[in-house]
């Protein structure tokens, strides 16, 4: 990621008064925007330490998304601390004057601050298999090492979050309303998502079966959440905390191939262009289970390649589900943005169910058969 800064503002008198709420190290010399996230409002403040440079990551928090910002903000402490004791280069907190987690300004906006990883940086798509599995490889690194974290189960930020029947029986519930008079348009789409509904409940049904069991989850699995080496190409930190919460190791794993191992982009208006690339999944594998080690059981790994269909069917019902209900919950550039979201992603799962046969000796190939 690189610093944008907008030179119509000066970020510096605006953000000076909640930066002075930090124990910020020397004087604050300048802040601009930083990266390009869509929920949080996140700056780099450039800091003078008797005439060495240092950095931080100053973030506001979207508490209209985020509802009970202390309680992900205990989830976020407990992982970067637990983390930080078993990495030089983990995400690390700064807290407050007050020795508070995080701090909330007079207008009622709640702000955290993170030391700067440097020499490091992420990128926004995979450029090759080797990128691939070094993002795997950090994301199964961050599962296994969360796997002893101690004290209480984590809070839930966004209860339900992967729980497929939900969101099926929210796109259930938008059909049935069809508040934009958009059922018809999308028949093919609907009856494709309907056909597929037995399978929202697979992977809850292992977990309540106890063959699966609870994790902390990421449950954002993008490589822009990786940070990578500078030198090295390497991954030496998962950011991005706001979604770690309890769940299943297989959505993150899902998730991963959706965005990595896909052809093209979710939301390519030209949905034949979409399918599943065997040598990324592949990857993908590799650097997981050599990064999670023991952390996954037999009856896990045996559900890797079924685990990218699911977070991909996922992602395209609730694509579907906001372009019946007027899109409302996705940003969109257009009037078809989600439609055509949706179409991708079932372009993508259509592909994984040809390929689940390939990807199944694929993870045998690489971990033994189950």
């Amino acid at each position: 990621m690189s610093a944008a800064a907008s030179p119509a503002r000066d970020w510096w008198r605006e953000l000076a008064p909640v930066v002075a709420a930090f124990p910020v190290a020397g004087r604050l010399a300048a802040a601009a925007p930083y990266g390009n996230g869509h929920i949080n409002e996140t700056y780099v403040l450039g800091c003078d330490v008797a005439g060495a440079p240092r950095r931080y990551v100053l973030q506001k928090i979207n508490h209209r998304i985020f509802k009970n910002v202390p309680a992900l903000m205990d989830n976020i402490r407990r992982v970067c601390d637990h983390l930080g004791a078993k990495s030089s280069r983990a995400m690390r907190l700064v807290s407050t004057q007050r020795d508070e987690i995080c701090h909330q300004d007079a207008a009622g906006n709640w702000w955290r601050l993170y030391d700067f990883i440097e020499a490091a940086h992420t990128v926004d798509q995979v450029m090759g298999e080797a990128q691939a599995r070094e993002a795997a490889l950090a994301f199964g690194r961050f599962q296994a090492q969360l796997a002893d974290i101690p004290g209480a189960r984590l809070h839930e930020t966004i209860p339900d979050f992967h729980h497929t029947r939900q969101r099926f029986e929210n796109l259930r519930a938008a059909r049935a309303a069809d508040v934009r008079g958009r059922a018809a348009e999308v028949r093919d789409e609907l009856a494709f998502a309907f056909a597929r509904e037995a399978d929202t409940d697979v992977l809850l049904g292992l977990l309540a079966r106890g063959e699966v069991r609870e994790r902390i989850t990421h449950n954002d699995t993008k490589i822009n959440n990786v940070m990578l080496d500078d030198a090295t190409g390497r991954g030496v930190a998962v950011i991005d905390l706001d979604t770690v919460m309890p769940g299943l190791a297989l959505y993150d794993f899902g998730e991963m191939v959706r965005t990595a191992a896909s052809s093209t982009a979710e939301d390519d208006p030209d949905s034949s262009r979409m399918h599943v690339r065997l040598p990324f999944f592949r990857a993908l594998v590799a650097g997981y289970l050599e990064g999670a080690g023991d952390a996954l059981n037999a009856v896990e790994r045996a559900h890797l390649g079924f685990a990218g269909k699911m977070m991909t069917y996922e992602n395209g019902i609730r694509f579907l589900t906001d372009y019946l209900q007027g899109d409302t919950y996705y940003r969109i550039k257009h009037p078809h943005h989600n439609l055509e979201r949706c179409r991708a992603q079932f372009a993508l799962v259509r592909s994984i169910e040809q390929n689940l046969d390939a990807m199944a000796r694929l993870v045998a190939e690489i971990h033994g058969a189950p």
